[in-house]
């Protein structure tokens, strides 16, 4: 019988997956968004710094999926005799002046934390790079007016901005949400608008307005899609604040109201016990600053993937 021989690869033909997101030469649009992908993911992945706020991210999402099933306790079952018990097998992070479960309301905490993140950046980055954009292309009065409400927000500390406005809408999650939300878009606003002033004097934006295109499709189209790496790097930079900026609210009485689990409220309702009974405040605590961190490492990491000038 005769060997069979499988046949030799063709020359410049991929002959396997990794060899088609390294070829030299994309033959398609697709091959090409595909090989710019494996490269920035490449170049995250051998961030360890950035790969372990990635993680660390990760795990919270994971952690607030299966709530239900990881959590030892009702969140929001109150037992006055087991008020201030210090942790034990039946409750890891020992109980609240109320006698609820710490190590549970930490991990229903996660949910809101992430629930106000997400929120936010669906608010204030879209806001902020449509503000940006159509200041930068539109210039002149328009640019004018934007950037001078811009300079009023930016004028005053995102906190301080932040309770003035949940002081008018009132307290509560929703109206925190909103509140934060107007304080983040500024900044995103002068960087879209930044980067929209290099953007405009590109040959194929003069192309497309020789074309009869209009302004808005202009922005949308040619503008818009080159400002949001830089968008979503600063959004994602500006998490670890919104974080912050959350809990500060819910100490304050101003963002999350009882019973909802909320790290910042947590942690204003153990303060008074804070000498004698530790645990009411650290476990939220250490929750508020590893998931900031992760969020400034894992930001740290996208913007070196996503800039191509760290090339």
């Amino acid at each position: 019988m005769s060997e069979q021989v499988s046949p030799a690869p063709t020359d410049g033909q991929p002959t396997g997956l990794r060899d088609w997101l390294t070829a030299p030469t994309a033959t398609s649009l697709g091959q090409a968004r595909a090989q710019q992908a494996y490269l920035a993911l490449r170049r995250f992945v051998v961030n360890p710094t950035a790969l372990a706020g990635a993680v660390c991210i990760i795990f919270l999402m994971i952690v607030a999926a299966l709530a239900p099933l990881l959590a030892t306790h009702d969140p929001l079952a109150q037992d006055i005799q087991d008020r201030l018990q210090p942790m034990s097998a039946d409750h890891w992070f020992g109980t609240d002046e109320l006698g609820r479960d710490i190590y549970s309301r930490v991990i229903y905490g996660s949910r809101t934390t992430l629930l106000i993140v997400a929120l936010v950046a669906a608010i204030a980055a879209p806001l902020g790079l449509i503000l940006g954009t159509v200041s930068g292309y539109l210039g002149g009065i328009v640019d004018l007016v934007l950037m001078r409400v811009t300079d009023l927000f930016l004028a005053f500390p995102s906190l301080i901005l932040a309770l003035a406005f949940v002081a008018a809408l009132g307290p509560g999650l929703e109206n925190a949400i909103i509140a934060i939300a107007l304080t983040a878009w500024p900044p995103i606003a002068r960087l879209a608008r930044a980067e929209t002033l290099i953007v405009r004097k590109a040959d194929y934006v003069s192309a497309a307005r020789m074309q009869g295109a209009s302004w808005p499709r202009i922005v949308l189209t040619n503008i818009m899609p080159m400002c949001i790496p830089s968008v979503v790097v600063r959004i994602t930079l500006n998490m670890a604040g919104i974080i912050l900026a959350a809990a500060g609210l819910g100490f304050l009485g101003l963002g999350a109201q009882p019973p909802i689990p909320e790290w910042g409220a947590m942690l204003s309702g153990g303060r008074q016990y804070i000498l004698e009974h530790w645990w009411l405040c650290i476990f939220p605590g250490l929750a508020i600053v590893i998931v900031s961190l992760a969020f400034n490492l894992f930001g740290d990491g996208l913007r070196d993937v996503l800039d191509p000038r760290s090339e």
